[in-house]
């Protein structure tokens, strides 16, 4: 079976892969580590995800020893993700990244990281969503500059970022494909007298609430 650590385990996410990954003959959990401040530590992994007592407690990196897994899986903060990096290089171990709303120098570090130790990363994993993105991509080829393009994304209550990874992802596609730079075109919500709304813009609008899957 292949040994997996989960970084970021006792979020919404790291929750769920506990489960995925304890449901799947094919995998076992490693590890499954959480920051040093947080109080689920020394919490038991299986009791957290809702499986059953695994006897794998939630550690901080610092505790797991990597010799023996296989692949680290990591959905933490933007702000940990260089440090993550650094982890699975220092200890030659591959891993899939899910964290989103990385900025350039984030992004920089997972490039650079990308040449030493195989690396996974997307917005979002999901087949729909990124079909949805390639089929956008395409609109806008043959729409090219005659179409205004809106992004609208509604997330529950309990994301952390705005806009998603996945808002952006998208917004990022259809700027590459009608070669625009979504840093200089990208608005982020509107307010006031804006006046008229300029043809290169690409607008984003965020909703958060309940408990919508996104």
């Amino acid at each position: 079976m292949l040994p997996i650590s989960i970084l970021g385990a006792s979020g919404r996410m790291g929750r769920n892969l506990i489960e995925a990954v304890v449901n799947d003959a094919q995998t076992q959990l490693h590890s499954a580590t959480v920051r040093s401040s947080s109080s689920m530590l020394d919490v038991d992994a299986g009791e957290l995800a809702g499986t059953g007592k695994l006897g794998i407690a939630l550690q901080t990196q610092a505790e797991v020893e990597l010799e023996q897994c296989a692949v680290i899986i990591d959905f933490t903060l933007p702000e940990a993700v260089a440090a993550n990096l650094e982890w699975a290089i220092t200890h030659n171990t591959p891993i899939v990244i899910g964290t989103t709303g990385l900025n350039a120098q984030q992004l920089a570090a997972l490039h650079a990281a990308a040449k030493h130790i195989p690396i996974v990363f997307a917005a979002n994993y999901s087949v729909g969503v990124n079909l949805l993105i390639k089929l956008s991509q395409q609109a806008a080829k043959i729409m090219g500059d005659t179409a205004d393009i809106e992004i609208i994304e509604t997330h529950h209550r309990h994301k952390i970022d705005a806009p998603s990874g996945t808002a952006l992802a998208l917004g990022e596609g259809i700027a590459k494909t009608l070669h625009r730079d979504l840093a200089k075109d990208a608005v982020y919500g509107r307010e006031g007298h804006t006046g008229e709304r300029p043809q290169q813009q690409i607008g984003f609008a965020t909703v958060r609430g309940g408990d919508v899957v996104g």
